[in-house]
């Protein structure tokens, strides 16, 4: 009896230490895996463009790096291409874990582009004092009639459909979509592209646009706890309450990107690139523009590569820059020149092929640029004007007009003393040994001469 109760202490000891130790290890775990499964904080900030669009998916790709349970992008655009916008959104409805979109700070905007992305995303939020809206393709310069049936419906037989109304009625088709596929409110949405329309975060969350307005990251994540959304056609409970958040940092190379495809720095490499190359061709050897104008003009190529550049711009511009080239070379009397003026500002104002904030090439950096190629140009060509009128200072030429001394002469021939080099002469019959005398032609090495009247200059 005594070794039987023994042992029934040891197998109770024994299995109160597993439960101490199994208790242990489960406190150990659950805050690790609640650390290991934070919320991605995306900033989306300013034009979106490719530099942005890049930094997307990055972000992305380091969520599934880390497991994270959630992305958040906190929006505050006023808009950005089509292009990047709608790369933006694939990559969203292609994620396997949910996408929150909140547009914050109190002050910022999802302005076309950004009301895509919103609208695109599992969870939308708003902080006070935000908007989003005015989703109508702005190149265009105009909004379809207010009475224009949305989707294409009847319309006047004798009314053709205009490429406008093709881009007005695929944004609208593309933001319906969206709009159906959150379950969002389908005609405020679709409001958004057809009448540019805006709305506040009250007034967005009143008609059902966006799930929740909140003050901060935090409140967003207490209050979309327990939320149902679909991932992949599944079902996912969010449980957000407690996790924690991590922001991705932009990178060197996403800002380096983001500074290189502004169209106007884009338009400045182009044009260091160009001088540059002209230069080094010019005076072979100084190597510091060629290197600098090759780098240039890669840096500027590759950023015009990724934005939507007209190439007819692009072509008139490098035609104009031939044709200014071309008149310093050529004495065309400015008409080269001037036809390559005018080539390079049209081929400027036609460079970037889109009308988008933040995507504009300034008027300004087109006007002072163009104007510093145009006053170069009149520099060269007036330094060349005035070197071919310029007196001839080398070669046998030069010496018409220069004045020597009769060294040794008879009978019209003899040898001159010019510059301290004794050349042969013909001439006057009567000229003596000193006499000053005026060259008037070279042939071969032979000079024609005649004699100076008194008085005049003497001899350098």
């Amino acid at each position: 009896m005594a070794w039987l109760a023994y042992r029934v202490r040891a197998v109770a000891k024994r299995r109160c230490w597993i439960g101490v130790l199994l208790l242990f290890t489960l406190l150990r775990l659950i805050p690790h895996a609640v650390a290991a499964q934070p919320a991605l904080l995306v900033d989306i900030k300013g034009p979106i463009g490719p530099a942005v669009d890049g930094f997307v998916e990055r972000a992305f790709e380091e969520a599934r790096l880390r497991q994270a349970s959630m992305i958040i992008l906190r929006i505050d655009t006023p808009g950005g291409l089509d292009s990047s916008t709608r790369d933006i959104i694939k990559t969203i409805l292609a994620s396997d874990r949910p996408v929150v979109g909140y547009v914050a700070p109190s002050g910022a905007r999802a302005a076309s582009a950004g009301a895509y992305i919103l609208v695109a995303c599992h969870v939308a939020a708003m902080a006070p004092g935000t908007n989003v809206g005015s989703a109508t393709p702005i190149q265009l310069g105009r909004l379809p009639t207010g009475d224009r049936p949305p989707g294409g419906e009847q319309e006047d037989e004798a009314e053709q459909p205009t490429l406008e109304d093709k881009v007005i009625n695929d944004a609208r088709a593309y933001m319906r979509g969206l709009a159906e596929l959150r379950g969002r409110p389908v005609e405020v949405a679709e409001r958004f592209v057809s009448q540019a329309s805006n709305l506040t975060a009250g007034e967005a969350m009143d008609q059902g646009l966006i799930d929740l307005t909140a003050s901060t990251v935090r409140e967003v994540l207490v209050a979309i706890d327990g939320r149902t959304v679909t991932i992949d056609g599944e079902p996912v409970v969010l449980d957000t309450s407690t996790i924690d958040v991590e922001p991705f940092e932009q990178e060197w190379r996403d800002r380096f990107l983001a500074f290189i495809t502004n169209p106007n720095i884009a338009y400045l490499l182009l044009m260091i690139g160009v001088y540059g190359l002209i230069i080094e061709f010019s005076n072979p050897g100084l190597l510091v523009p060629g290197i600098a104008g090759v780098t240039a003009l890669v840096l500027g190529l590759y950023a015009l590569q990724l934005l939507p550049v007209n190439y007819a711009g692009l072509a008139l511009i490098a035609l104009g820059i031939g044709l200014m080239v071309a008149e310093a070379l050529v004495p065309a009397f400015g008409a080269l020149g001037i036809g390559g003026i005018v080539c390079f500002v049209l081929g400027s104002i036609m460079l970037i092929d889109v009308d988008v904030p933040g995507f504009r090439l300034s008027p300004v950096l087109v006007g002072t640029v163009s104007l510093t190629t145009a006053a170069l140009f009149f520099i060269v060509l007036s330094l060349a004007v005035r070197a071919w009128r310029r007196p001839v200072v080398s070669g046998t030429q030069a010496m018409i007009g220069t004045t020597g001394r009769v060294v040794r002469w008879k009978a019209g021939q003899g040898h001159v003393m010019v510059h301290g080099e004794i050349w042969s002469a013909t001439g006057a019959a009567r000229l003596s040994v000193g006499e000053r005398v005026e060259i008037e032609s070279v042939d071969g090495l032979t000079l024609r001469v005649a004699a100076r009247p008194s008085g005049s200059e003497e001899e350098n």
